[in-house]
């Protein structure tokens, strides 16, 4: 991905909100998927769900952070406030377990 962007000069567009506000449209877009039900193109979920991704990780880059990191240390955060004797098969926030 780096070699993509840095062939067409895109950095400079790169900032961080920049590409915060990326996420967000992606975002927007993957979820018009199912604007009118459950049902989904499965090609076009993927075309957006990478969209979303390719943002994501160009976002990760740009503040040198490493993604698997990162997830990694909310997993663990997440799991100290939803222990699974508490939480599973339950959607309760973790103040109301």
């Amino acid at each position: 991905m780096a070699d993509f962007v840095a062939e067409r000069e895109w950095a400079q567009f790169h900032t961080p909100e920049n590409l915060a506000k990326s996420i967000a449209i992606e975002a927007g877009e993957l979820l018009e998927c199912f604007q009118w039900g459950a049902k989904f193109d499965v090609e076009h979920l993927r075309d957006e769900l990478a969209d979303v991704l390719t943002y994501c990780l160009l976002l990760a880059d740009r503040i040198s952070v490493d993604p698997d990191e990162i997830v990694l240390d909310k997993l663990l955060r997440t799991a100290a406030k939803y222990p699974v004797e508490k939480a599973r098969g339950r959607s309760d926030k973790y103040d109301q377990l």
